[in-house]
Protein backbone atom coordinates (compact mmCIF):
# COMPACT_ATOMS: atom_id res chain seq x y z
CA UNK A 1 0.00 0.00 0.00
CA UNK A 2 1.69 3.14 -1.16
CA UNK A 3 1.58 6.54 0.92
CA UNK A 4 -1.72 8.05 -2.04
CA UNK A 5 -3.69 4.68 -1.28
CA UNK A 6 -3.60 5.30 2.66
CA UNK A 7 -4.72 8.43 2.11
CA UNK A 8 -7.78 7.31 0.52
CA UNK A 9 -8.39 5.13 2.85
CA UNK A 10 -7.79 7.34 5.96
CA UNK A 11 -10.04 10.22 4.44
CA UNK A 12 -12.60 7.51 3.50
CA UNK A 13 -12.48 5.90 7.31
CA UNK A 14 -12.77 9.59 8.30
CA UNK A 15 -15.87 10.46 6.44
CA UNK A 16 -17.88 7.53 7.22
CA UNK A 17 -16.84 6.63 10.74
CA UNK A 18 -19.06 9.29 11.99
CA UNK A 19 -21.00 9.73 8.80
CA UNK A 20 -23.92 7.29 8.93
CA UNK A 21 -22.92 5.19 6.27
CA UNK A 22 -20.60 2.27 7.20
CA UNK A 23 -16.73 3.04 7.69
CA UNK A 24 -16.05 -0.71 7.90
CA UNK A 25 -18.11 -1.55 4.73
CA UNK A 26 -16.76 1.45 2.64
CA UNK A 27 -13.55 0.29 3.56
CA UNK A 28 -14.02 -3.26 2.42
CA UNK A 29 -14.62 -1.88 -0.54
CA UNK A 30 -12.13 0.68 -1.54
CA UNK A 31 -9.95 -1.92 -0.55
CA UNK A 32 -11.59 -3.69 -3.25
CA UNK A 33 -11.12 -1.13 -5.58
CA UNK A 34 -7.98 -0.18 -4.90
CA UNK A 35 -6.81 -3.51 -5.65
CA UNK A 36 -5.81 -4.13 -2.01
CA UNK A 37 -5.94 -7.33 -0.41
CA UNK A 38 -4.95 -8.87 2.93
CA UNK A 39 -4.28 -5.61 5.18
CA UNK A 40 -4.28 -6.30 8.61
CA UNK A 41 -7.17 -5.33 10.81
CA UNK A 42 -4.66 -3.47 12.58
CA UNK A 43 -4.26 -0.87 10.20
CA UNK A 44 -8.22 -0.18 10.45
CA UNK A 45 -8.09 0.69 13.96
CA UNK A 46 -5.20 2.52 13.71
CA UNK A 47 -7.57 4.46 11.46
CA UNK A 48 -10.20 4.87 14.26
CA UNK A 49 -7.61 5.62 16.19
CA UNK A 50 -7.17 8.56 14.23
CA UNK A 51 -11.02 9.26 14.51
CA UNK A 52 -11.09 8.55 17.72
CA UNK A 53 -8.70 11.59 18.71
CA UNK A 54 -11.46 14.08 16.19
CA UNK A 55 -13.90 12.29 19.05
CA UNK A 56 -11.99 14.00 21.94
CA UNK A 57 -11.27 16.73 20.31
CA UNK A 58 -14.84 18.05 18.94
CA UNK A 59 -16.73 16.82 22.42
CA UNK A 60 -13.41 17.82 24.66
CA UNK A 61 -16.09 19.65 27.26
CA UNK A 62 -18.18 16.93 27.20
CA UNK A 63 -15.51 14.11 27.82
CA UNK A 64 -13.65 16.09 30.18
CA UNK A 65 -17.49 16.68 32.39
CA UNK A 66 -18.10 12.38 32.04
CA UNK A 67 -14.01 12.13 33.49
CA UNK A 68 -14.27 14.80 36.28
CA UNK A 69 -17.53 14.13 37.23
CA UNK A 70 -17.62 9.75 37.61
CA UNK A 71 -13.83 10.68 39.72
CA UNK A 72 -16.05 12.70 41.84
CA UNK A 73 -18.65 10.43 42.43
CA UNK A 74 -16.03 7.23 43.47
CA UNK A 75 -14.12 9.75 45.44
CA UNK A 76 -17.60 10.19 47.87
CA UNK A 77 -18.56 13.67 46.39
CA UNK A 78 -21.81 12.97 44.81
CA UNK A 79 -23.82 16.07 44.25
CA UNK A 80 -25.78 16.24 41.15
CA UNK A 81 -23.58 16.60 38.70
CA UNK A 82 -21.23 14.44 39.71
CA UNK A 83 -24.06 11.79 40.40
CA UNK A 84 -25.44 12.25 36.50
CA UNK A 85 -21.86 12.21 34.91
CA UNK A 86 -21.42 9.02 36.53
CA UNK A 87 -24.59 7.55 35.82
CA UNK A 88 -23.56 8.53 31.69
CA UNK A 89 -20.08 6.44 32.30
CA UNK A 90 -21.94 3.68 33.76
CA UNK A 91 -24.39 3.11 30.63
CA UNK A 92 -21.53 3.36 28.41
CA UNK A 93 -19.71 0.79 30.08
CA UNK A 94 -22.81 -1.56 30.30
CA UNK A 95 -23.78 -0.67 26.50
CA UNK A 96 -20.09 -1.41 25.76
CA UNK A 97 -19.85 -4.57 27.86
CA UNK A 98 -22.91 -5.84 25.65
CA UNK A 99 -21.23 -4.67 22.46
CA UNK A 100 -18.25 -6.73 23.27
CA UNK A 101 -20.09 -10.03 23.52
CA UNK A 102 -22.50 -9.90 21.16
CA UNK A 103 -20.28 -7.96 18.46
CA UNK A 104 -17.75 -10.78 18.95
CA UNK A 105 -20.39 -13.37 18.26
CA UNK A 106 -21.31 -11.46 15.25
CA UNK A 107 -18.12 -11.46 13.78
CA UNK A 108 -17.32 -15.20 13.71
CA UNK A 109 -20.75 -16.10 11.16
CA UNK A 110 -20.12 -12.69 9.39
CA UNK A 111 -17.40 -12.33 6.41
CA UNK A 112 -16.23 -9.24 7.61
CA UNK A 113 -14.35 -8.83 4.09
CA UNK A 114 -17.08 -9.87 1.83
CA UNK A 115 -18.01 -6.75 -0.17
CA UNK A 116 -21.49 -7.84 -1.21
CA UNK A 117 -22.47 -8.66 2.46
CA UNK A 118 -21.21 -4.89 2.99
CA UNK A 119 -23.36 -4.04 0.14
CA UNK A 120 -26.48 -5.56 1.31
CA UNK A 121 -26.13 -4.26 4.56
CA UNK A 122 -25.91 -0.63 3.58
CA UNK A 123 -29.55 -1.37 2.35
CA UNK A 124 -30.34 -2.27 6.33
CA UNK A 125 -28.75 1.03 8.05
CA UNK A 126 -30.94 2.80 4.99
CA UNK A 127 -33.99 1.49 6.65
CA UNK A 128 -32.42 1.99 9.98
CA UNK A 129 -32.11 5.90 9.15
CA UNK A 130 -35.41 6.22 7.23
CA UNK A 131 -36.91 4.62 10.10
CA UNK A 132 -35.59 6.79 13.06
CA UNK A 133 -37.00 10.24 10.73
CA UNK A 134 -40.15 10.75 13.02
CA UNK A 135 -38.24 10.05 16.82
CA UNK A 136 -38.51 13.42 18.39
CA UNK A 137 -37.47 12.91 22.34
CA UNK A 138 -36.71 14.56 24.66
CA UNK A 139 -34.65 12.77 27.27
CA UNK A 140 -30.90 13.56 28.00
CA UNK A 141 -27.91 11.20 28.64
CA UNK A 142 -28.39 11.06 32.36
CA UNK A 143 -32.10 10.16 31.68
CA UNK A 144 -30.60 6.42 30.74
CA UNK A 145 -30.96 3.31 32.37
CA UNK A 146 -30.17 0.11 32.15
CA UNK A 147 -32.54 -1.24 29.65
CA UNK A 148 -30.96 2.11 27.44
CA UNK A 149 -27.92 0.95 27.92
CA UNK A 150 -28.49 -2.66 26.84
CA UNK A 151 -30.37 -1.84 23.82
CA UNK A 152 -28.08 0.61 22.41
CA UNK A 153 -25.39 -1.67 22.97
CA UNK A 154 -27.06 -4.40 20.86
CA UNK A 155 -27.51 -1.69 18.48
CA UNK A 156 -23.84 -1.08 18.21
CA UNK A 157 -22.45 -4.46 18.28
CA UNK A 158 -24.96 -5.15 14.78
CA UNK A 159 -22.68 -2.14 13.94
CA UNK A 160 -19.43 -4.42 14.05
CA UNK A 161 -20.23 -6.17 10.23
CA UNK A 162 -19.88 -4.03 7.50
CA UNK A 163 -22.34 -2.16 6.11
CA UNK A 164 -23.94 -1.42 9.08
CA UNK A 165 -23.01 2.12 10.42
CA UNK A 166 -21.93 2.08 14.00
CA UNK A 167 -23.01 5.67 14.76
CA UNK A 168 -26.33 5.37 12.34
CA UNK A 169 -27.11 2.26 14.65
CA UNK A 170 -26.49 3.82 17.95
CA UNK A 171 -28.00 7.39 16.93
CA UNK A 172 -30.98 5.38 15.71
CA UNK A 173 -30.92 3.06 19.15
CA UNK A 174 -30.72 6.59 20.78
CA UNK A 175 -33.78 8.16 19.36
CA UNK A 176 -35.69 4.94 19.58
CA UNK A 177 -34.88 5.15 23.24
CA UNK A 178 -36.29 8.92 23.47
CA UNK A 179 -33.09 10.80 23.37
CA UNK A 180 -32.98 14.44 22.51
CA UNK A 181 -32.06 14.15 18.50
CA UNK A 182 -28.48 16.29 20.02
CA UNK A 183 -27.90 14.08 22.55
CA UNK A 184 -28.00 11.08 21.07
CA UNK A 185 -25.41 12.03 18.24
CA UNK A 186 -23.36 13.29 21.15
CA UNK A 187 -23.91 9.55 23.43
CA UNK A 188 -22.49 8.15 20.25
CA UNK A 189 -19.94 9.72 19.96
CA UNK A 190 -18.90 8.61 23.41
CA UNK A 191 -19.27 5.33 23.14
CA UNK A 192 -16.89 4.87 20.19
CA UNK A 193 -14.10 6.06 22.75
CA UNK A 194 -13.89 2.36 24.61
CA UNK A 195 -15.24 0.64 21.31
CA UNK A 196 -12.17 1.72 19.52
CA UNK A 197 -9.79 1.70 22.62
CA UNK A 198 -11.37 -2.35 22.52
CA UNK A 199 -10.95 -2.67 18.96
CA UNK A 200 -7.34 -1.57 18.71
CA UNK A 201 -6.19 -4.64 22.02
CA UNK A 202 -7.66 -7.42 19.80
CA UNK A 203 -5.77 -6.46 16.86
CA UNK A 204 -2.36 -5.33 18.52
CA UNK A 205 -1.04 -8.90 17.35
CA UNK A 206 -1.28 -7.70 13.89
CA UNK A 207 1.51 -5.33 14.28
CA UNK A 208 4.17 -7.25 12.64
CA UNK A 209 2.30 -7.91 9.61
CA UNK A 210 0.87 -4.31 9.30
CA UNK A 211 4.87 -2.83 9.55
CA UNK A 212 5.92 -5.39 6.22
CA UNK A 213 3.16 -3.81 3.84
CA UNK A 214 2.81 -0.60 4.93
CA UNK A 215 5.75 1.87 5.63
CA UNK A 216 5.52 4.46 8.37
CA UNK A 217 4.67 7.79 6.06
CA UNK A 218 1.92 6.24 4.83
CA UNK A 219 0.40 4.75 7.68
CA UNK A 220 1.14 8.54 9.45
CA UNK A 221 -0.80 10.14 6.07
CA UNK A 222 -3.50 8.10 6.09
CA UNK A 223 -4.29 8.86 10.00
CA UNK A 224 -3.71 12.38 9.32
CA UNK A 225 -6.25 12.00 6.42
CA UNK A 226 -8.29 10.06 8.68
CA UNK A 227 -8.06 12.46 11.72
CA UNK A 228 -8.95 16.13 9.41
CA UNK A 229 -11.60 14.47 7.64
CA UNK A 230 -12.91 13.11 10.59
CA UNK A 231 -13.43 16.04 12.61
CA UNK A 232 -15.25 17.93 9.93
CA UNK A 233 -17.61 14.89 9.47
CA UNK A 234 -18.33 15.16 13.17
CA UNK A 235 -19.46 18.63 13.08
CA UNK A 236 -21.57 18.05 10.21
CA UNK A 237 -23.34 15.58 11.41
CA UNK A 238 -24.27 17.10 14.57
CA UNK A 239 -25.73 19.77 12.33
CA UNK A 240 -27.85 17.44 10.16
CA UNK A 241 -28.96 15.54 13.09
CA UNK A 242 -30.47 19.09 15.15
CA UNK A 243 -32.14 19.64 12.21
CA UNK A 244 -33.68 16.00 11.83
CA UNK A 245 -31.90 15.30 8.36
CA UNK A 246 -30.41 11.54 9.62
CA UNK A 247 -32.39 10.42 6.57
CA UNK A 248 -30.97 12.02 3.59
CA UNK A 249 -28.00 9.57 3.99
CA UNK A 250 -30.23 6.78 3.06
CA UNK A 251 -30.60 8.19 -0.47
CA UNK A 252 -26.92 7.99 -0.74
CA UNK A 253 -26.69 4.12 0.73
CA UNK A 254 -29.50 2.55 -1.00
CA UNK A 255 -28.18 3.20 -4.79
CA UNK A 256 -24.71 2.16 -3.14
CA UNK A 257 -26.10 -0.82 -1.68
CA UNK A 258 -27.84 -2.22 -5.65
CA UNK A 259 -24.52 -1.15 -7.07
CA UNK A 260 -22.60 -3.10 -4.32
CA UNK A 261 -24.68 -6.29 -5.06
CA UNK A 262 -24.89 -6.09 -8.89
CA UNK A 263 -20.89 -5.19 -9.09
CA UNK A 264 -19.64 -7.90 -6.74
Amino acid sequence: MNVLQAVILGAVQGATEFLPVSSSGHLVIGRELLGLSGVPALFDVLLHIATLVAVVVVLRRRVLEVLVGTVRYLAGKRDETARAMARVAAIIVLATLVTGVVGVALRTVVNAESARIASALFLVTAVLLVASKTQRGTRTQADLGVVDGIVIGLFQSVGVLPGISRSGATIAAGLFRGLDRSQAGEFSFLLSIPAILGALVLTAGDAGALTAQLSVPALLAGCAAALVVGTASIVLLLRLLQRGRLYLFAAYLVPLGIYGLIAF
